[in-house]
């Protein structure tokens, strides 16, 4: 998170006034207050990200501005600059909650060491706070490509990792979009930074927006405190912004704006802040035909389609998918404390005879249910599944099947309908290709709807 809104809280107008210019000086916006009382009012219409203030004031002082904050404001940091400087002072200091404490008389260069350090420290607060939320047990994998194509990518993802282009990266469901953007932030002169993402598809309209850019206090019903969106959380790093073809036209309108000028307010507030982030989006849709039907912004389209990057379905590369599955082998073997199966000539063909419509995915999918359920040093061709109706959709069209078919009745019989559901939306989006558009459409739903069944599945572990 970046601090932009400094709040200077002094009695006495000369410090007041030093301080107010030395921060000026260093970059900052600031406001200033004479009082505690007057700064607590400020502070609920002034929504600053940093509160400097002197210990010693009639009335409110610094402690017990201190303490008022912590209760209001709890993400808000405040530093404390006291004339009386003391280990005992600066014990109470912190345990009032303050995020530091310098001593008067201070320097500008002081100032921008403690600045930069609370600004530091609130921005990884929130990453690790992030992170905890989309946690899901293990690292992602490493791209593994022995094919030209997905060595192709590689290479252009590489050449284009120096730039601060927008990135657009297209490609169907499961090909590994994803792993192709992370590969491009590691290889960049960020790769120190952040690298942050966000399923556009999978929140509401008014979600989307708060998570992107965050939102103020009471900017709505629920919103107890200040919050940082993505776009600050990545400040200095990366921003993914996946399946962005998914967005509201009020959603591209604002997020054509970012591109534009790297600033935007957040929801309820009337600051403008602005970024370093490098935009990388994805989708499995085409863009182009998007905007020719009138879903897409033109000006949007053209401001991401900077760099692009089209990622190959897995069977237009047919030799990744042996290198992979023995790589899905390892990394399911070893995370199930089991030995790492071999794969025998049987079990080769049939995987290199599919033609995998959920591709890499598909793929992780099959060879991590194989491996749990084997118990041999070789991986069983029976346990390999490759779609709960895939030999019933293969022999006959899926719209000219019914339920008074004895095969589909036979099918569903006996199951939840939990897994009924499961089946018809996996199915119905392998028939599809992947898109969650067309898949929705033939469901009833919204592609938002797919998204989200897609990721309670994924964390209950039931699709890879």
């Amino acid at each position: 998170m970046t601090v932009q809104r400094i709040l200077v809280v002094d009695d006495d107008p000369l410090s007041r006034q030093f301080l107010t210019e030395a921060v000026q000086a260093l970059g900052f916006t600031v406001l200033a207050a004479k009082s505690g009382e007057e700064a607590l009012e400020r502070v609920g219409d002034a929504h600053p990200d940093l509160v400097l203030t002197d210990l010693r004031m009639p009335g409110v002082d610094g402690l017990s501005l201190t303490k008022e904050l912590a209760h209001r404001c709890e993400d808000l940091p405040v530093v404390v600059i006291t004339a009386h400087g003391s280990v005992q002072t600066a014990v109470e200091a912190m345990q009032s909650g303050a995020a530091d404490f310098l001593l008067k008389p201070t320097s500008p260069d002081a100032l921008r060491v403690v600045i930069e350090r609370v600004a530091r420290e609130r921005r990884l607060q929130a990453e690790n706070a992030l992170l905890r939320a989309e946690a899901c047990g293990a690292a992602a994998p490493p791209i593994v490509a022995e094919s030209d194509a997905m060595i192709e990518v590689l290479r252009s993802a590489a050449r284009i990792s120096q730039s601060k282009g927008t990135v657009l990266i297209t490609g169907e469901s499961g090909t590994g979009k994803e792993r192709v953007a992370q590969y491009l932030h590691q290889a960049s002169p960020r790769s120190d930074g952040p690298f942050i993402r966000v399923n556009c598809a999978a929140l509401s309209e008014q979600l989307l927006e708060s998570e992107l850019f965050g939102h103020e206090r009471g900017a709505f019903t629920g919103a107890h405190k200040q919050r940082p969106g993505r776009f600050e959380l990545a400040d200095g790093g990366t921003l993914l912004l996946d399946e962005l073809g998914e967005i509201s036209p009020k959603m591209q309108a604002k997020l054509l704006r970012v591109l534009q000028e790297d600033e935007f307010e957040r929801v309820g507030g009337s600051q403008t802040l602005k970024v370093d982030v490098r935009v990388i989006a994805a989708t499995n849709r085409n863009l182009a035909d998007e905007v020719a039907a009138g879903r897409f912004r033109e000006d949007l389209y053209y401001r991401l389609h900077v760099l692009p990057l089209h990622v190959p379905p897995l069977r237009e590369r047919p030799e990744d998918i042996l290198p992979l599955a023995r790589h899905f082998c390892k990394v399911y073997a070893e995370r199930n404390g089991r030995p790492v199966p071999s794969l025998s000539p049987e079990v080769a063909e049939r995987l290199v005879d599919h033609t995998w419509p959920g591709n890499v995915r598909e793929l992780e999918n099959v060879i991590q249910r194989a491996v749990v359920l084997g118990t041999s040093r070789e991986l069983d061709p029976e346990n390999l599944v490759f779609g709960p109706t895939k030999d019933l959709l293969s022999s006959r069209a899926a719209e000219d099947l019914t339920l008074e078919d004895y095969a589909v009745a036979h099918a569903i019989a006996n199951r939840t309908l939990a897994d009924i559901e499961r089946v018809a939306f996996l199915t119905t989006l392998e028939c599809s290709n992947g898109n969650k558009t067309e898949a929705a459409r033939r469901l009833g739903v919204t592609a938002r709807t797919i998204s989200n069944k897609l990721k309670i599945w994924r964390a209950a572990g039931l699709v890879g």
